[in-house]
Protein backbone atom coordinates (compact mmCIF):
# COMPACT_ATOMS: atom_id res chain seq x y z
CA UNK A 1 0.00 0.00 0.00
CA UNK A 2 1.42 3.39 -1.03
CA UNK A 3 1.66 6.22 1.49
CA UNK A 4 -0.61 9.21 1.00
CA UNK A 5 1.18 12.17 -0.61
CA UNK A 6 2.20 15.08 1.62
CA UNK A 7 -0.27 17.97 1.41
CA UNK A 8 0.05 21.53 2.67
CA UNK A 9 -2.84 22.93 4.70
CA UNK A 10 -3.73 25.08 1.68
CA UNK A 11 -4.74 21.87 -0.09
CA UNK A 12 -7.18 20.89 2.67
CA UNK A 13 -10.83 21.80 2.94
CA UNK A 14 -11.64 25.42 3.67
CA UNK A 15 -14.41 26.05 6.13
CA UNK A 16 -15.34 25.70 9.80
CA UNK A 17 -13.59 22.34 10.07
CA UNK A 18 -10.32 23.93 8.88
CA UNK A 19 -10.29 26.57 11.63
CA UNK A 20 -7.57 25.76 14.10
CA UNK A 21 -5.72 23.40 11.75
CA UNK A 22 -2.47 25.13 10.92
CA UNK A 23 0.96 24.15 9.73
CA UNK A 24 4.12 26.16 9.25
CA UNK A 25 3.35 29.03 6.89
CA UNK A 26 -0.38 28.63 6.57
CA UNK A 27 -3.35 30.29 8.16
CA UNK A 28 -6.23 28.61 9.92
CA UNK A 29 -8.32 29.20 6.80
CA UNK A 30 -6.00 27.07 4.71
CA UNK A 31 -4.50 29.84 2.56
CA UNK A 32 -0.77 29.51 2.03
CA UNK A 33 0.76 32.93 2.81
CA UNK A 34 4.38 32.29 1.86
CA UNK A 35 6.53 29.80 0.01
CA UNK A 36 7.52 27.05 2.50
CA UNK A 37 11.07 27.27 1.13
CA UNK A 38 11.44 30.61 2.88
CA UNK A 39 10.38 29.31 6.29
CA UNK A 40 13.97 28.86 7.48
CA UNK A 41 14.86 32.41 6.39
CA UNK A 42 11.75 33.84 8.02
CA UNK A 43 12.45 31.89 11.21
CA UNK A 44 15.99 33.28 11.25
CA UNK A 45 14.73 36.85 10.86
CA UNK A 46 12.21 36.37 13.68
CA UNK A 47 14.89 34.89 15.96
CA UNK A 48 17.19 37.86 15.27
CA UNK A 49 14.30 40.27 15.90
CA UNK A 50 13.50 38.50 19.16
CA UNK A 51 17.10 38.67 20.32
CA UNK A 52 17.51 42.31 19.33
CA UNK A 53 14.27 43.55 20.84
CA UNK A 54 14.85 41.54 24.02
CA UNK A 55 18.32 43.06 24.48
CA UNK A 56 16.93 46.56 23.89
CA UNK A 57 14.04 45.90 26.28
CA UNK A 58 16.36 44.65 29.02
CA UNK A 59 18.58 47.72 28.54
CA UNK A 60 15.57 50.01 28.81
CA UNK A 61 14.41 48.13 31.91
CA UNK A 62 17.78 48.77 33.57
CA UNK A 63 17.65 52.44 32.53
CA UNK A 64 14.12 52.80 33.91
CA UNK A 65 15.15 51.09 37.15
CA UNK A 66 17.97 53.62 37.57
CA UNK A 67 16.04 56.77 36.58
CA UNK A 68 12.45 55.85 37.48
CA UNK A 69 10.93 58.61 35.38
CA UNK A 70 7.93 58.61 33.06
CA UNK A 71 9.94 58.98 29.81
CA UNK A 72 12.05 55.93 30.65
CA UNK A 73 8.89 54.00 31.52
CA UNK A 74 7.36 54.96 28.16
CA UNK A 75 10.37 53.70 26.23
CA UNK A 76 10.40 50.49 28.29
CA UNK A 77 6.70 49.88 27.54
CA UNK A 78 7.23 50.49 23.81
CA UNK A 79 10.13 48.03 23.71
CA UNK A 80 8.15 45.46 25.71
CA UNK A 81 5.42 45.69 23.08
CA UNK A 82 8.04 45.07 20.38
CA UNK A 83 9.17 41.91 22.18
CA UNK A 84 5.57 40.67 22.45
CA UNK A 85 5.00 41.58 18.79
CA UNK A 86 7.95 39.39 17.80
CA UNK A 87 6.57 36.51 19.85
CA UNK A 88 3.24 36.85 18.02
CA UNK A 89 5.16 36.64 14.73
CA UNK A 90 6.82 33.44 15.89
CA UNK A 91 3.45 32.08 16.97
CA UNK A 92 2.05 32.81 13.52
CA UNK A 93 4.98 31.14 11.78
CA UNK A 94 4.62 28.05 13.96
CA UNK A 95 0.87 27.88 13.38
CA UNK A 96 -0.27 28.74 16.92
CA UNK A 97 -1.58 32.23 16.09
CA UNK A 98 -3.97 32.46 13.12
CA UNK A 99 -3.23 35.13 10.53
CA UNK A 100 -6.29 37.31 11.33
CA UNK A 101 -5.28 37.42 15.01
CA UNK A 102 -1.68 38.08 13.97
CA UNK A 103 -2.74 41.14 11.97
CA UNK A 104 -5.07 42.41 14.67
CA UNK A 105 -2.44 42.13 17.41
CA UNK A 106 0.53 43.38 15.41
CA UNK A 107 -1.19 46.41 13.91
CA UNK A 108 -2.74 47.28 17.27
CA UNK A 109 0.71 47.10 18.84
CA UNK A 110 2.08 49.35 16.08
CA UNK A 111 -0.54 51.93 17.04
CA UNK A 112 0.13 51.60 20.80
CA UNK A 113 3.91 51.85 20.30
CA UNK A 114 3.44 55.05 18.28
CA UNK A 115 1.11 56.47 20.95
CA UNK A 116 3.53 55.65 23.78
CA UNK A 117 6.50 57.16 21.96
CA UNK A 118 4.59 60.33 21.00
CA UNK A 119 3.20 60.70 24.53
CA UNK A 120 6.70 60.26 25.95
CA UNK A 121 8.09 62.89 23.58
CA UNK A 122 5.31 65.40 24.26
CA UNK A 123 5.22 64.80 28.01
CA UNK A 124 8.86 65.74 28.45
CA UNK A 125 8.13 69.23 27.11
CA UNK A 126 10.77 71.72 26.15
CA UNK A 127 14.06 71.77 28.01
CA UNK A 128 14.09 74.00 31.06
CA UNK A 129 16.82 76.56 31.37
CA UNK A 130 18.56 76.75 34.70
CA UNK A 131 20.42 79.94 33.83
CA UNK A 132 18.62 83.10 32.85
CA UNK A 133 19.03 84.01 29.19
CA UNK A 134 21.93 86.40 28.61
CA UNK A 135 20.96 90.04 28.31
CA UNK A 136 22.41 92.42 25.79
CA UNK A 137 23.95 94.55 28.55
CA UNK A 138 26.33 91.73 29.54
CA UNK A 139 28.71 92.55 26.67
Amino acid sequence: MAAAPFRFASESAIGPAAIGRTTLGTTSFGANWFDPGFSVLLLGVIILAALGTTVLFLGSLVAFWRRRTAPYLGITIALALLVIRTLVGFGTLSGVVPMPIHHLVEHSFDFFIAVVILYTAYSTGSPRRTDPPPSESDD
